[in-house]
């Protein structure tokens, strides 16, 4: 089979994807124009990609193609609709990353829970070496024993987010945007609930017509004003204005970030101009990006294409 990558770029150059070559005609193009893009796909069989968006415009340039296989397990920028209109199959990755994206999360509260910023930057200062006792706590921080972590979206990632906030000794309730999730182990609470309970909020649920701009100045003056919100999800579901305003005006202690509602981020994003790490961590989508759940994303869709060949249903996306 034909096979084209798009952004091949965007998976990082440190991972092998030579393998592709062995299971088809390969070629991998890195992050390109929208024309270069119609152009590379012109006799595209199957097509692996991150972020292009892929929709008629581009794939009508595309005229035998049978497989799209998105190197995510989101995929807001397909047009499902479109290609099964085509008969074109598309496939995701599912729990490459969780590992990781759960990770990652507790990376964030706790730098901002620990006031590790002000603490790093109190011994490198040498203010430190300087001070007459052996301790120094005068930035207060607190244990996440006892506290209340809210999980809104309890997938895969949520549920391992939970499974760790519980080892902290935290109490976990959550809150499903489609309504959908029941989890019998964690008490499930309505939207203003979470809310108002959360010590923790961190959002892991998908970017849809439910849960963009889920998280607006609304939203934020209910919550606890110590509060501490993540996301790792999908950057739209958080009004980035808004959030800037609310940390701006204390309306809740701290956010941690990975993902913002324009990527990479705008120059004019207010977020931008929230200089302390006390109150705002904000990392560049990496989340996801460890070496090994890139490396589980590439033997993911490999097994996405040879399955599509052998007939056989596999990590399907239907809408």
């Amino acid at each position: 089979m034909k096979i084209v990558m798009l952004d091949r770029n965007s998976l990082g150059m440190d991972i092998d994807i030579s393998i592709f070559h062995k299971i088809g005609d390969f070629t991998a193009y890195d992050v390109q124009s929208r024309e270069q893009s119609k152009e590379a796909i012109r006799d595209a069989e199957v097509l692996i990609f991150n972020k292009t968006r892929v929709d008629e415009d581009l794939l009508q340039h595309a005229p035998n193609m049978k497989l799209l296989c998105v190197t995510a397990t989101g995929w807001d920028n397909i047009d499902v609709s479109y290609a099964k209109s085509r008969g074109i199959q598309v496939r995701n990755v599912r729990n490459y990353s969780t590992p990781a994206v759960c990770q990652h999360t507790f990376a964030l509260a706790l730098y901002l829970l620990e006031k590790l910023h002000f603490y790093d930057e109190y011994v490198k200062s040498g203010a430190y070496s300087k001070q007459l006792g052996f301790s120094n706590f005068s930035e207060v921080y607190h244990e996440l024993y006892g506290k209340t972590w809210g999980i809104i979206g309890m997938g895969n990632i949520g549920r391992a987010v939970a499974k760790v906030a519980d080892a902290f000794g935290c109490k976990i309730v959550h809150f499903s945007p489609s309504g959908n999730t029941e989890q019998g182990e964690y008490e499930k609470v309505s939207f203003d609930q979470i809310l108002a309970q959360s010590d923790i909020l961190s959002i892991h649920c998908p970017l849809t017509d439910k849960t963009r701009n889920l998280i607006t100045l609304d939203a934020l003056k209910k919550m606890k004003k110590t509060a501490i919100l993540i996301n790792v999800s999908r950057g739209p579901v958080v009004n980035d204005a808004d959030l800037a305003f609310a940390l701006e005006h204390d309306f809740i202690g701290a956010a941690g970030l990975d993902v913002l509602g324009v990527e990479p981020m705008a120059v004019d994003n207010p977020l931008g101009n929230i200089k302390d790490s006390r109150k705002l961590l904000i990392t560049p989508h990496m989340a996801w990006a460890s070496v090994e759940a890139r490396t589980r994303c590439m033997e993911e869709v490999v097994l996405n294409i040879t399955t599509f060949e052998e007939g056989v249903e596999r990590n399907l996306v239907t809408e």
